[in-house]
């Protein structure tokens, strides 16, 4: 059913609210890029409608908004989120996106195309294996944005998922999404993943420390402005321009907290924080933020063993903060976490803020920016965050994953064939190997196998191991 005139006036609206968005940092060009995106959009999905019976397009608009507002990415991601699956609907081939939108545009299509045609009801998402096969099948990091944000707009938005595909997406998220967004550096996507998990896993504990959290609130701000109210008087005195912020800590790391500490709600150490961000200059900004610290230190009592120096050793997603707990006025612990304004970006929207900032000598561009991020998904063990401006290849694995029948995953070199396949799961296997169905596709031995393929092994009791396969075989 095609748009109604409600639908039409919400969706254009969404989509002057995203160009609002984006109107600062892209130029009439990539404006009219956009608009041709989301036009060919609204021609090819007219007539689809979501679970919910909510019109597609306004599942796009929204996507489109938290790849700006929540991701901070810009032109070829908005553009891939109006036309991911699109040659899935049509006739439009990848490159005829490519033709039109550009190479970065097609390859973030083509990579979330891969990804999201995974079947992953049988993987072990523990697995290192699937983690390498998931960043394997990308060739621009993007994709794990644009997934990242799709299965934010999911779970906000469960009603328009297909029930079949509903607990899967949940362990999707909590198994894959909630590392990945961790790694990245997205802790506000991160935090909200976990709420909605646990919020569907423990509705009970959820809504009980929930309602908990709720009825101290009016409290817990009051308390919040007599804090802080010294602490601006003092950095006003010495010239300080900053801005604060306080929250609840999120429900599941409440929840993690009382588990840990054996404890009730009341019980539970500094569930509040408050955040000091100064709109310090580049140069300045971590002497600032120290001064910040003895500020607020000075004024009350810091618990030694909680400081948290983040900026002279930031996380390995680029984390850069200071974390002190001090003692508030009625006797109750408080974390302050001291940032400047870049710091706080970067908090914010993780990787995605690194590029857009300089360092004392250049900026980052965003090849390289792609390239660290990788980098970070790649090596978890990575201790820091390189700032430094780097020279590097594009990511090019020498391994791929294949599928066996039952989901199982197998590691082989690039350019492995059928009978490289046979061998890898059984000397037996191989030695009688006559083909195989690839993706339900019979090949001959010599097949040459692609990144994802699920391969199931045919073989003959009449069949030898023969010297020419020597010729094709590549693994040992």
């Amino acid at each position: 059913m095609p748009l109604t005139d409600t639908e039409k006036v919400l969706v254009e609206q969404a989509y002057g609210d995203l160009m609002t968005l984006l109107a600062p940092n892209i130029n009439e060009e990539k404006q009219k890029l956009i608009r041709d995106a989301y036009e060919l959009a609204t021609e090819v999905y007219q007539d689809v409608r979501m679970k919910s019976e909510k019109h597609y397009m306004l599942h796009l608009t929204d996507l489109a908004i938290i790849v700006v507002k929540e991701l901070g990415l810009a032109t070829s991601t908005v553009i891939a989120a109006f036309l991911h699956g699109i040659n899935n609907r049509t006739d439009i081939s990848i490159k005829q996106v490519e033709k039109q939108f550009g190479s970065d545009v097609s390859a973030i299509v083509d990579g979330f195309n891969r990804v999201s045609a995974i079947r992953t009801e049988r993987l072990s998402f523990q697995s290192d294996n699937f983690r390498k096969l998931f960043l394997s099948l990308i060739d621009d990091i993007r994709v794990v944005m644009l997934k990242i944000a799709h299965r934010l707009y999911d779970l906000r938005f469960p009603e328009d998922v297909e029930s079949n595909k509903i607990e899967l997406f949940y362990h999707e998220v909590k198994h894959l999404y909630i590392p990945i967004s961790h790694r990245l550096g997205l802790y506000i996507i991160k935090a909200e993943f976990e709420e909605r998990v646990m919020r569907h896993e423990y509705p009970e504990i959820f809504n009980e420390i929930s309602e908990k959290v709720a009825a101290s609130k009016a409290k817990q701000d009051a308390l919040m402005q007599d804090f802080i109210q010294p602490i601006q008087r003092e950095l006003i005195n010495q010239k300080f321009d900053c801005n604060f912020k306080w929250r609840t800590k999120s429900i599941p790391s409440i929840y993690a907290k009382m588990k840990a500490q054996n404890v009730d709600f009341e019980q539970v150490y500094d569930i509040f924080a408050i955040r000091i961000i100064s709109n310090s200059t580049l140069k300045k900004e971590k002497e600032d933020c120290w001064r910040i610290y003895s500020i607020v230190t000075d004024l009350y009592q810091p618990n030694p063993k909680r400081l948290r120096d983040w900026i002279t050793t930031p996380k390995a997603s680029g984390y850069e903060s200071l974390h002190t707990t001090v003692k508030m006025n009625d006797g109750k612990w408080v974390e302050v976490q001291i940032r400047s304004q870049r710091m706080d970006d970067i908090a914010e929207k993780g990787q995605a803020a690194h590029w857009q900032y300089k360092d004392s000598e250049r900026k980052m561009d965003a090849e390289d920016w792609l390239n660290q991020v990788r980098d970070i998904l790649e090596n978890p063990d990575q201790i820091n965050f390189d700032y430094s401006y780097r020279n590097s290849n594009k990511y090019q694995s020498d391994k791929m994953f294949i599928f066996t029948p039952n989901g199982d995953l197998k590691q082989l070199p690039k350019g492995a064939t059928v009978l490289d396949f046979a061998y890898e799961v059984h000397t037996a296997v191989g030695s009688s190997c006559n083909g195989a169905r690839v993706n339900n596709r019979i090949v001959p031995i010599r097949h040459e196998l692609q990144n994802g393929d699920r391969v199931e092994i045919m073989t003959s009791k009449k069949q030898t191991p023969k010297a020419d396969w020597l010729g094709f075989v590549i693994t040992d």
